[in-house]
């Protein structure tokens, strides 16, 4: 990973277009071509970014730029939707990397563990038809954790939360992304599964074609006798 901070401006362009004016940001480039700019407020997420599969060409100035203070220009272009992520850096106060290995992934707390077990057991909740192929099925980026089939036989890859927020819809896009290529699989769906689902997310989610599911894990355990309840 390279930690960057620079002073920068940065302009997106693509289904949206956004500008950055010129301030002091924390650039860093992963190992999967990733680009993420950071400011020092707004908690941990990213001002803006650019995910894989992506291109990232760090050029010199053009004669207008080098007049207007740009010592360097990161060009970095999304392969599936060409979309381009202009970093135009004006000073560079840090410039730093660190090979991080091979990350073990999250670890389930007992609750996902349970749920993923559950639903596995109970493939039928993501509707009628649907067969498990395999739990922790793995991806280069680590295991998604349910491999499924629709009716239809098309893949379907499920991610299991307890509280569904955008970091778990960011890691579901990031194994849909590498799954689709592989021509056995694609194309595959996604579902992204919780026993709550922020409005954030589900907003995230959909927008870019998965579907949400809220779990019931009390139903799923046979502890909800519907024939009981008053409502």
């Amino acid at each position: 990973m390279r930690l960057v901070i620079a002073r920068c401006s940065v302009d997106y362009a693509g289904r949206l277009s956004a500008h950055l004016p010129l301030a002091t940001r924390l650039l860093m480039v992963k190992s999967d071509g990733s680009l993420l700019v950071h400011s020092d407020g707004g908690s941990y997420k990213p001002l803006n970014w650019m995910s894989p599969p992506c291109t990232i060409t760090m050029d010199e100035p053009s004669v207008d730029q080098a007049d207007a203070g740009i010592v360097e220009v990161w060009k970095v272009t999304q392969k599936k939707t060409d979309d381009v992520l202009l970093v135009s850096i004006h000073e560079i106060l840090h410039d730093s990397a660190h090979e991080l290995g091979i990350d073990p992934g999250l670890q389930k707390d007992g609750v996902e563990a349970h749920l993923q077990k559950l639903m596995a057991e109970q493939i039928e909740v993501l509707g009628e038809g649907h067969t498990l192929v395999r739990r922790e099925y793995m991806t280069a980026i680590g295991p998604v954790d349910i491999l499924a089939r629709d009716p239809k036989g098309g893949a379907v890859a499920v991610e299991i939360k307890r509280r569904g927020d955008i970091d778990g819809v960011e890691q579901l896009t990031r194994y849909l992304e590498l799954m689709n290529r592989d021509p056995h699989l694609k194309p595959v769906a996604g579902v992204f599964a919780a026993q709550e689902i922020k409005p954030q997310a589900r907003t995230l989610a959909e927008d870019r074609g998965i579907r949400c599911l809220v779990l019931d894990y009390d139903a799923l355990r046979g502890l909800d006798d519907g024939h009981s309840r008053l409502f």
